[in-house]
């Protein structure tokens, strides 16, 4: 199976298991940012691919346990790591890469520590996706149906402090040049939210 085919499989399978619907969108966001903060380095566009598509395999509902007490320890990342080799096989996908891939995935979370370039490239990228309008979006839609976030108040507690803690762990200077306008619209939101509230619960 050649790229164009692969590729289209990975899109239509993540496209019908994205679940709520709006997930899907990230994937694609993420990938084109990642690729922009490359600033015309040399990467493998194969593995990047691959891995911006299906690291978040394990957030999807039905991918996902449903039970709270089951969620609240769930650990995506493994589960990802777990499913994706055999799922990029069947598209597919070159089986040599498909390591790369995991490893790429198992490193994508603002606490790890990427172990290639490719690796930095989509930790930097899903670390922009936490901030600015897309991060409000994103946060701001899990209320109600997330266990995390019951109240309006959980959302934004956890906003102030992706605005407070993530821009720090960026590694890219294209990531940072990025990041300092989403941190000003995530902080204008916030302080906007606060002003409003008029110091009244959330």
């Amino acid at each position: 199976m050649n790229a164009v085919s692969w590729r289209k499989a990975i899109v239509d399978y993540i496209r019908a298991q994205a679940q709520p619907p709006d997930k899907f969108s990230h994937q694609i966001r993420l990938y084109h940012l990642a690729r922009r903060l490359s600033a015309n380095r040399t990467f493998d566009d194969d593995l990047l691919y691959a891995a911006a598509w299906m690291h978040d395999l394990g957030v999807f509902i039905g991918h996902r346990p449903e039970a709270p007490e089951a969620l609240a320890v769930w650990d995506h990342v493994a589960y990802a790591v777990r499913e994706v080799p055999s799922l990029l096989k069947h598209f597919g996908f070159p089986v040599e890469k498909i390591p790369a891939v995991t490893e790429v995935i198992r490193t994508h979370l603002p606490s790890a520590e990427p172990t290639c370039f490719e690796g930095v490239l989509l930790r930097d990228a899903d670390i922009l996706e936490q901030l600015g309008a897309v991060g409000i979006l994103r946060i701001i839609s899990k209320i109600g149906r997330d266990t995390r976030f019951v109240r309006f108040g959980d959302a934004l507690r956890v906003l102030r402090r992706n605005s407070e803690e993530l821009p720090a762990k960026l590694r890219l200077d294209s990531a940072r040049r990025l990041a300092e306008p989403r941190v000003r619209v995530l902080q204008a939101f916030l302080e906007a939210a606060e002003t409003e509230a008029q110091g009244n619960e959330w």
